[in-house]
């Protein structure tokens, strides 16, 4: 037997989605607005009704307390129910349709009363402020019940008081007159309240277009995984308002561009400064994988425009998969190199071998003397002109790859580059990238040479490399410092046209330049320069004497030994 399902509980309150929340929400203010302004405008009205029934009823006393004929009646003739004082009384009253026109003497005594039978008696009041003088106006409760009340003074023909006129207003006729602009003000309210509502409806469906649909809670969840997305993901994440100011920043972004808080709300020009990154995330430079240079870091970044008129940039470290491509460029270039010893290595050894078959000893002995000078003689030509490690053994290694190929690679007399570079590597990849592109450019051709020429002037350093190829037409010579361009087909650990186009970044990173022109015998001539590429020199110390001895003596066994 199956289980009784629970039952399932009524649950009262708020709406799930957000659309009937912001409805909901806004009808209760407007409905509450709607009644609070009602009651704020009857407040009032009370009072201001009550004051117009009062000054009505002191309008009334003054008109008939100003009659002649009644404070000539109070003077001269007795209290009675049909007096003269009495007719007037109740033909004023009649005619202002007053709740009583009571006319006194200065005892209090009534000379006039819509109670006939009230005529003669005291009045139940207190008149002493009329028969002293002055103007009443109030609202209180007698004979009749409660009424609007205006008391003046009676004065007769000399002016002296000889009573008092009270003129009361029904105060029923006060509220009704209230109850009655109670409906004309609901209707008003209502009105309010259905423009209101239909207001609210209104912003409700556009808010419920803009969020599509969904509950504060949605909301609340979208934003924290939101948050989480942004600082747990390993792309930088720039966001930009219509304006270009910079809104968002994401832990990876702060890290590849090297900025904090402080760029948020400005623009890009002021939280970055100028140059090629800043232009791409501004979106004045198009494309798709843009290739830009940040500080030491190589990045790829990518722009997208939003609806509101900004934009989201992201960005991508290209810095250690640079690296691992030149590294591996590097490494084929040394596995040629090695290769190629082991050819010529082969070649030699079979060389010898005859010779020494055939007896030619002498011959063999001078054949080995000319192998090794031949190599000593590349390796010192290098190291006497460059001194710094990395260097030196990269264009030894190309020298090798470069005969392998055909290719005459020559250090210009002119170098002359001393060990107190400031960053080695970039200059490695620079020369590196450049040695490549002038030995692809002319394999195959006759007399094929490259000359590299590495000179300092001050602490700036010049790199030059010039080679016989076909050369580079006028005007390709600015398209080929463009990421992506290239006329070489791409191999599949990375993209091609990004070589020239980091040589170009990192000299414009340390305020240099990357140019591109003809040689002077035919080719392209390629010219780098690097300001503060140099550190100081350092200061030698002196050497003692017996030091000095025994450097002496080093550099003269040295010399006998070679």
């Amino acid at each position: 037997m199956s289980p009784t399902p629970p039952a399932r509980r009524l649950r009262l309150g708020l709406p799930r989605r957000m659309f009937s929340q912001v409805l909901l929400m806004q009808v209760a203010i407007a409905a509450g607005v709607a009644v609070l302004a009602t009651g704020l405008f009857l407040a009032p009205l009370g009072n201001q009704l009550d004051d117009q029934a009062m000054r009505r009823a002191l309008s009334i006393a003054q008109t008939t307390a100003v009659d002649p004929q009644i404070a000539h009646g109070v003077v001269n003739t007795p209290p009675t129910a049909d007096g003269p004082v009495q007719q007037e009384a109740e033909r004023i009253r009649e005619a202002t349709r007053a709740e009583y026109v009571v006319v006194m003497d200065w005892r209090g005594v009534r000379w006039s009363h819509p109670t006939p039978d009230e005529v003669g008696r005291t009045v139940s009041t207190d008149p002493g402020d009329a028969l002293a003088g002055d103007e009443v106006m109030e609202i209180d409760a007698g004979t009749l019940g409660r009424t609007a009340r205006g008391k003046v003074p009676l004065r007769d023909s000399d002016g002296d008081i000889v009573g008092a006129v009270s003129v009361g207003i029904a105060y029923d006729s006060v509220r009704a007159r209230l109850i009655h602009a109670i409906p004309e003000l609901l209707a008003y309210a209502g009105g309010a309240l259905a423009v209101g509502a239909l207001a609210a409806w209104l912003i409700s469906r556009r808010v419920q277009r803009q969020t599509r649909d969904l509950a504060f809670s949605d909301i609340s969840a979208l934003l924290a995984e939101r948050e989480a997305m942004l600082h747990g993901i390993r792309e930088g994440v720039v966001a930009l308002d219509r304006e270009g100011r910079v809104r968002l920043l994401n832990d990876e972004a702060r890290r590849l561009l090297g900025i904090g808080d402080e760029a948020l709300g400005r623009s890009l020009d002021e939280a970055l400064g100028e140059g090629r990154t800043t232009d791409v995330l501004a979106g004045r430079v198009t494309g798709t994988d843009l290739l830009t240079v940040r500080g030491q870091r190589v990045l790829v970044a990518n722009r997208m425009p939003t609806d509101d008129g900004g934009a989201v940039a992201t960005l991508r470290d290209r810095t250690e998969l640079e690296q691992l491509g030149r590294e591996l460029d590097s490494t084929r270039g040394l596995i040629d190199a090695l290769r190629a010893q082991d050819h010529e290595h082969a070649n030699r050894m079979h060389t010898l071998l005859g010779l020494l078959e055939l007896e030619m000893y002498d011959d063999a002995v001078e054949f080995v003397g000319e192998v090794v000078g031949e190599h000593r003689a590349t390796a010192e030509q290098v190291t006497e002109r460059i001194q710094d490690p990395l260097l030196a053994a990269l264009l030894v290694g190309k020298a090798t790859v470069a005969a392998e190929r055909g290719v005459a690679l020559l250090v210009s007399d002119r170098t002359r580059l001393p060990d107190r570079l400031v960053d080695p590597r970039g200059i490695v990849t620079v020369v590196g990238n450049l040695v490549d592109n002038a030995l692809d450019a002319v394999a195959g051709t006759a007399h094929a040479r490259v000359e590299v020429e590495l000179r300092t002037e001050g602490d700036t350093a010049v790199l030059v490399v010039r080679d016989t190829g076909p050369g580079i037409p006028a005007e390709r010579r600015e398209l080929i410092f463009t990421k992506g361009w290239s006329t070489k087909e791409a191999p599949a650990h990375r993209e091609r046209g990004i070589g020239l186009s980091l040589v170009r970044r990192l000299a414009e990173r340390q305020g240099g330049s990357a140019t591109v022109g003809e040689a002077p015998g035919g080719g392209a001539e390629f010219t780098v320069v690097l300001p503060d590429a140099l550190t100081q020199p350092a200061a030698e110390p002196a050497l003692t004497a017996p030091t000095a001895h025994r450097t002496a003596a080093r550099r003269t066994a040295e010399e006998e030994s070679r």
